[in-house]
């Protein structure tokens, strides 16, 4: 699928004084040309500016709550700091700028949602604001009503231990040390078939309890291989109450996928896995009715759509300038 086009923002010069340039050079054609008259050289800082416009952007420039969103920035001379629609934005060395990866709460309301960014000027001095929007428009998530049988509603008081531990291993394993990203390509799904249920399905089990799903459900023979949507490390390999066996894979920027109800794993924890190579096969373990691979993406600590997530471009080539406003902070 072709990536959403980026959002890039900043202030660009003038380029009158080129076109002037541009129109004495061919007057001078004309004419005998005169002494050669030796300018300055331009200054270092001069020639630092010139290639350090801030600039600020936003993938992609249109999403719903739920969604991934990627902020990059350019221009800074180190680390900066930001938010966006009001959650702090955690960001990493990336090419020849920062990155930060993060999502927006499926609580979001449509609208606009701020990104606030400020950062170290490459010429030193006040520090730099970039600003910028992101529409969010409405998700238009689905609801449906199952009926299903009252132990995938209700687990018996005899699993509540294991819930437990359940809940404890996940939480380890999404408390990875936070790095830049370990990948370098963009995300591909783990394995090509019919999707059975969307993200962010809005469910209704047997009239009473009500959820939300936190993933993408793939069809799937039971025993079909599923494989790593992008290089990263296994943080657990592990079989699941609900999840049934599960494998979760860190990709670094606190960027993870998690594939559950997998009929057998074919790796372990702490093994570093390759776009595409095996982790399990498909199956019908956990609290589940019928064989399929229940695929998660979570991004700074709240799940997302993974469809999303696969239209982001993370290296994506420089855009054309348009017009910003980068504001200079004064110093306290």
């Amino acid at each position: 699928m072709a990536p959403h086009p980026a959002r890039w923002l900043y202030s660009a010069p003038s380029h009158a004084l080129l076109a002037l340039l541009a129109l004495g050079a061919k007057a001078q054609a004309a004419e005998p040309k005169p002494a050669p008259v030796v300018l300055p050289a331009p200054s270092v800082e001069a020639s630092v500016a010139s290639q350090a416009r801030p600039l600020l952007s936003l993938q992609p420039g249109t999403a719903k709550p739920g969604d991934p969103v990627v902020v990059a920035v350019r221009g800074m001379a180190g680390m900066p700091t930001g938010t966006l629609a009001g959650r702090p934005l955690r960001f990493f060395a990336w090419g020849d700028g920062f990155l930060a990866v993060t999502g927006l709460p499926v609580e979001l309301a449509p609208g606009s949602a701020l990104a606030q960014v400020v950062g170290p000027s490459s010429l030193g001095g006040a520090p730099l604001e970039l600003t910028g929007s992101l529409d969010v428009v409405e998700p238009g998530y689905p609801s449906r009503e199952l009926r299903v049988s009252g132990k995938y509603v209700a687990p018996p008081a005899s699993v509540k231990a294991r819930i437990v531990a359940d809940r404890k291993a996940f939480a380890v394993a999404f408390s990875q040390p936070f790095s830049a990203p370990h990948f370098a390509q963009n995300f591909v799904w783990p394995r090509q078939d019919r999707i059975t249920a969307p993200f962010g399905d809005r469910r209704t089990f047997n009239g009473k309890l009500s959820s939300q799903h936190f993933g993408v459900d793939i069809d799937g023979d039971p025993g079909a291989p599923v494989t790593a949507s992008n290089e990263g490390t296994v943080v657990m390999a592990r079989d699941n109450y609900s999840s049934g066996k599960t494998v979760l894979v860190h990709h670094g920027g606190d960027l993870f996928t998690a594939y559950f109800h997998l009929s057998k794993i074919q790796v372990k924890k702490g093994d570093k896995v390759q776009q595409g190579q095996p982790l399990g096969l498909v199956g019908s373990t956990g609290r589940v009715t019928g064989p399929h691979l229940h695929w998660g993406v979570k991004v700074d600590g709240i799940w997302v759509d993974g469809e999303s997530l696969l239209r982001l471009d993370f290296f994506p080539p420089t855009a054309p300038a348009v017009a910003s406003g980068d504001t200079a902070l004064n110093n306290p």
